[in-house]
């Protein structure tokens, strides 16, 4: 009776993916930051050409 009981808390404790949005998130974070790092100096370049962009325009508004 006990033994029944425990497998069945058992299964409902190894069926539960209630954790995996954490890993998910974890996962896209990890690839997010890798991806930072690989393309550093072309996002670098990007942000100061638009921030230039920008101040040279902030005239004619």
């Amino acid at each position: 009776m006990m033994f029944n009981h425990l497998l069945r808390k058992w299964k409902t404790i190894w069926n539960d993916e209630s954790g995996m949005g954490v890993v998910e998130v974890i996962l896209i974070i990890i690839v997010l930051i890798g991806l930072v790092l690989i393309f550093k100096d072309n996002l670098s370049d990007l942000v100061d050409s638009l921030f230039e962009t920008m101040t040279e325009n902030a005239g004619d508004v």
